[in-house]
């Protein structure tokens, strides 16, 4: 060791973060190996104040962290290589002078302080040979020396070693609490410290590090729990969305198809595919078994409504054929029909092709249209030359109107019918004229024809009254019915003595009723006679 080299007092450093290099790190390089013979104390800060230049002095015995037997007196230890640590070493007197010549001279920084004194020293000890020792229980066993420390040094040395554990795994034990962090990592971090722990020459309590490491397991052990539980519920949850996409799937796959809205279904079907593929890319992964089963179910009610909506559209594209034809047909009869002067005959004939087109179906939209456009252009050419005609002969007719009017105005003062032969003798000369006046407007034949038919009627329903009322066999008849309907009235007055005398007045009572529905009829028959 040079002779411009101190030891070191390891820094007391709480690490930020524990992972399996930090670890490895915190371990190999901030502190020595206890079974390694060091050539030195690690070296001083190159900003402590660099102190005045000394004589030279003999070498003093290199320190040494071991957990091997004590090298004998006599003898020097080999030196082993050093963990890398960063450069430390004090500039000579002409370095110093060198660099101070060549720059401004910077400022004094104050050394830093004293490492703080660590109360796991009171778990360890130091013989007379310089050897550390720390208790465990009720043994003690020896962890390594510090040659040219003092006894207090080492000690406070290697329980600083100790500290360093302690927060490494108070550090792992907070990290079992955090949300983001999993148990795994936290598992994994905590099985390499484990193994440093195992190999680790420190002086401190290391039945409580023990206990720590067990508390930590514990905590893991149910961190890993909590997680499996979670992972089970989100499981549970995925499955019940995946369930409910397929269980829709399968209604709309289930729809009738006389019912079925195919654009708005089959929109609701991609929507359903892209809802399955985020939740297998971003939600919880399905059992295997369970996400075949459910895919399957998806596919099949899938594919089920696109061979049902190919198979729906194919016969769509058919039955639209079929009456694309039949409306073809159809127009090319209505043009042949639209140039006709038969107005009556070809009014009817387009009636009926206008039915004939309703019970063909619809086409495709564009042929449908096209179609209708061709038909109504031809009913509006025939219909339209037959209303010219119309409003020609309207104007013909008014003058027949004016007549039949005034035609209608003499008949209407027959009723009510007292005289038939004057009535009748009246309405026939009416009705010659009626027929000689000719036709009358369109919108007035109906108003005009209802009112003659209603005085014709009247006369005709008085000649039939008259007929019936005068004739022989008629009279007859109910001459007859009236003969027996006063013989049978007779017979129940007779009945009707012979039961009040023998004192059935219920026989009375019914006889009597008899007897009125008899002279009733028989005043009927009377007024006909």
């Amino acid at each position: 060791m040079s002779e411009n080299t101190v030891p070191e007092e390891h820094p007391e450093v709480l690490p930020t973060e524990v992972l399996p290099d930090a670890v490895e790190s915190t371990l190999d390089e901030a502190t020595p190996e206890p079974s390694q013979t060091e050539q030195g104390a690690e070296p001083q800060s190159e900003v402590e104040a660099a102190p005045e230049p000394e004589p030279e002095a003999a070498p003093e015995p290199e320190p040494e962290v071991a957990s091997e037997p004590e090298p004998e007196p006599a003898t020097t230890p080999t030196p082993a290589p050093a963990a890398p640590r960063p450069a430390g070493v004090i500039p000579s007197p002409a370095a110093l002078a060198s660099r101070m010549a060549a720059r401004p001279t910077p400022p004094v920084t104050a050394a830093p302080p004293a490492p703080a004194h660590s109360e796991s020293a009171r778990f360890g000890r130091v013989d007379e040979a310089g050897h550390v020792y720390v208790t465990v229980g009720e043994e003690e066993r020896e962890v390594g020396s510090y040659p040219g420390a003092s006894p207090e040094d080492a000690l406070q040395y290697f329980a600083r070693k100790y500290d360093e554990l302690a927060a490494t795994a108070a550090l792992l034990r907070a990290r079992v609490d955090i949300p983001d962090v999993h148990a795994k990592e936290v598992a994994d971090s905590l099985a390499l410290f484990k193994e440093q722990v195992a190999e680790a020459k420190v002086v401190g309590d290391l039945a409580a590090l023990d206990t720590s490491l067990a508390e930590i397991e514990e905590a893991v052990a149910t961190k890993r729990a909590e997680e499996a539980t979670a992972r089970a519920a989100a499981k549970e949850a995925a499955a019940a969305a995946r369930e409910a996409i397929v269980a829709e799937a399968e209604k709309i796959a289930a729809t009738p198809l006389s019912s079925m809205q195919w654009k708005t279904s089959g929109e609701r079907m991609r929507e359903l595919l892209e809802e399955w593929k985020t939740a297998q890319r971003s939600g919880a992964r399905l059992d295997k078994p369970v996400e075949t089963a459910l895919w399957e179910r998806f596919s099949h009610a899938r594919n089920g409504f696109d061979k049902a909506r190919r198979s729906w559209f194919a016969d769509l594209e058919q039955t639209r054929d079929s009456a694309k034809r039949a409306k073809e047909r159809l127009v090319a009869e209505a043009e042949a029909l639209s140039g006709s002067k038969d107005w009556a005959a070809t009014a009817r004939a387009f009636k009926g092709l206008m039915d004939q087109w309703r019970q063909a179906g619809r086409a495709a939209r564009k042929d449908d249209d096209s179609l209708w456009e061709r038909f109504r252009a031809a009913q509006d050419a025939f219909f339209s030359a037959k209303d010219e005609v119309v409003a020609a002969e309207n104007e013909e007719y008014k003058a027949n109107l004016t007549v039949k009017e005034a035609l209608l105005v003499e008949a209407e003062a027959l009723l009510p019918v007292t005289d038939l032969d004057r009535a009748k003798s009246a309405l026939r000369t009416i009705q010659d004229k009626w027929d000689r006046a000719g036709k009358v407007p369109l919108a007035d034949m109906d108003r005009i024809e209802k009112a003659i038919r209603r005085v014709e009627s009247a006369v005709r329903d008085a000649d039939e009254a008259r007929w019936k009322s005068s004739n022989p066999e008629v009279t007859a008849r109910a001459t007859s019915m009236i003969t027996q309907l006063e013989a049978g009235i007779a017979k129940v007055d007779a009945q009707i003595a012979a039961a009040e005398a023998a004192g059935e007045s219920a026989k009375v009572a019914k006889l009597r009723e008899e007897r009125a529905s008899k002279e009733q009829f028989l005043a009927q028959v009377r007024s006909l006679g």
